[in-house]
């Protein structure tokens, strides 16, 4: 009898310490997470993260669903205590490696926490690769999918050499409907092309390719980019209103370039010291949450519906697809972006482009296009 009461004060005792040392990761955990720039927080979040990496692997799964609502620079300390606990889990054969498979696959979760499960897990289950990669062409994590995509031109690649185009073309355009990081669309592109494909790369990252623009107006000083010109105040896109020069009227400008930059300089002269507008129309078939964006060496302004989304006072900081993304909640049926873009006074060669770049895409960076493309073209009037 004594000894049965012994026993189970022990057990009691441990599912008590277990329950403390439970509560002591969920603590540390939002200690970490309250970590903030310019170093408030900092202090807390390191003596948190060393007591957090002495955890058995129970705390594994936990660390990963918490950077669902925590800061990029608190993820990135959640990172360093989830490798030190999965150093110690795999050293003692301890990995939970079901649990971390489940998490991969698992599309709500956070997709850096995902990533790092799947680093995790291949470093004791090699195969889990074959088992998962193929899987993730169109998944929202963007690591995950450019390894599915990279497998696949792996594979064409090898079809190609081998001589079976019609294989490899057949892989290479399964490749294509998942790849969203440039390099990798190029590397596919190009074969196919070479196989007698065409290829519409506007369409493939949602590019706008047909806009109205109006202008200049006068960015004398820099004094443009403060200035609330007529499109600003009243999109009628009828009008004439004064410009820099004159009078200024809408026109219908397009691009047929594969990745949607539009030269300004070459449609208006002067262009130094100019302000631009470009409106374009999106449809969307429904209300959804996407991403807008952009690529410029100018500053700029961008409006959906009237409201002001995101601006960028900087001059010739150079120019790459996707350089801002702006979040941007589209309503049903039809919205109109509005952009402002400015040019300045310097007569450096390196500062001359007047030119931008836009897209419509999800926060996997997959393009979406407007319900009706066609209809980008006709602006309201």
């Amino acid at each position: 009898m004594q000894r049965s009461r012994f026993l189970y004060c022990l057990l009691f005792l441990s599912l008590a310490l277990t329950t403390v040392k439970a509560d002591d990761v969920e603590q540390q955990i939002k200690q970490i997470k309250q970590v903030q720039k310019e170093g408030q927080g900092n202090q807390a979040a390191s003596q948190a993260v060393q007591q957090l990496s002495q955890a058995d692997a129970a705390a594994l799964i936990p660390i990963l669903n918490s950077f669902a609502e925590a800061n990029p620079l608190a993820v990135n300390w959640l990172c360093g205590a989830f490798e030190a606990v999965a150093s110690n889990a795999i050293e003692q054969k301890q990995l939970p490696v079901d649990k971390l498979e489940a998490f991969v696959l698992d599309k709500s979760k956070h997709p850096r926490a995902r990533r790092l499960a799947y680093e995790t897990l291949i470093k004791v289950d090699p195969e889990a690769t074959d088992r998962i990669i193929p899987g993730m062409i169109n998944d929202a994590s963007v690591t995950l999918r450019r390894d599915a995509v990279q497998r696949l031109i792996d594979e064409a690649k090898s079809l190609e050499k081998a001589g079976k185009k019609d294989e490899a073309k057949q892989i290479y355009q399964q490749a294509l409907s998942g790849a969203t990081d440039d390099d990798q669309v190029k590397a596919i592109v190009k074969p196919l092309r070479a196989l007698g494909e065409k290829i519409d790369l506007q369409k493939h990252f949602g590019f706008l390719s047909n806009w109205k623009i109006i202008g200049p107006f006068d960015n004398t000083g820099r004094k443009g980019y403060d200035t609330a010109y007529a499109p600003e105040e009243q999109l009628d896109f009828a009008a004439a209103v004064e410009g820099k020069d004159g009078m200024v009227s809408w026109k219908s400008v397009n691009t047929e370039d594969d990745y949607g930059i539009f030269d300004i300089a070459k449609e208006i002269s002067p262009y130094k010291e100019a302000v631009m507008y470009c409106a374009a129309d999106f449809y969307s078939p429904d209300e959804q949450s996407l991403e807008i964006r952009l690529g410029t060496p100018n500053a700029w302004k961008i409006w959906v519906n009237g409201k002001l989304l995101f601006a960028r006072n900087e001059y010739h900081r150079g120019m790459v697809m996707d350089q801002y993304s702006v979040p941007v909640t589209f309503k049903p049926g039809k919205n109109i972006i509005l952009l402002k873009l400015c040019q300045n006074e310097q007569t450096e060669s390196w500062a001359q482009r007047y030119q931008f770049q836009l897209r419509i895409a999800r926060p996997s960076g997959t393009g979406v296009l407007s319900e009706k493309p066609e209809a980008t073209t006709q602006l309201s009037r």
